[in-house]
């Protein structure tokens, strides 16, 4: 929550966004459960060979919430900057699968909206 900045970068959103969830887990204990999945960032080839043989793969959202609510298994986010960046086609078709399969899925531009999806979805 310490970023307003329209220029803050994908990982001071999701800082932010932990920081958020951090002070709501009094009103949502469920909370404690959200997690970063760390799928993206660069790599040189030896550790991003070694990270795709143990199971990494381009597109999977960046942050879960392993809670079930009404028909879905749990919420997948995409969280992108504010401004300027858009989804890739490894993660559209990683987001058409996990609807597919039960899971409410977000792109969400900001930490804000990130927020406002997840108290949304627990309420």
């Amino acid at each position: 929550m310490t970023t307003h900045d329209s220029k803050a970068t994908e990982s001071q959103e999701q800082r932010a966004l932990f920081q958020w969830a951090t002070l709501r887990s009094g009103r949502y204990p469920e909370l404690a459960l959200l997690h970063h999945i760390p799928n993206g960032g660069s790599r040189g080839k030896i550790e991003a060979a070694r990270f795709k043989a143990e199971g990494v793969k381009a597109g999977v959202p960046d942050i879960f919430l392993p809670v079930p609510r009404g028909e879905h298994h749990g919420l997948y986010i995409e969280l992108k900057r504010r401004h300027g960046s858009r989804i890739s086609q490894a993660q559209a078709w990683w987001m058409e699968h996990l609807l597919g399969q039960g899971y409410c899925v977000a792109v969400c531009h900001g930490w804000g909206e990130a927020a406002r999806v997840i108290e949304d979805y627990l309420q």
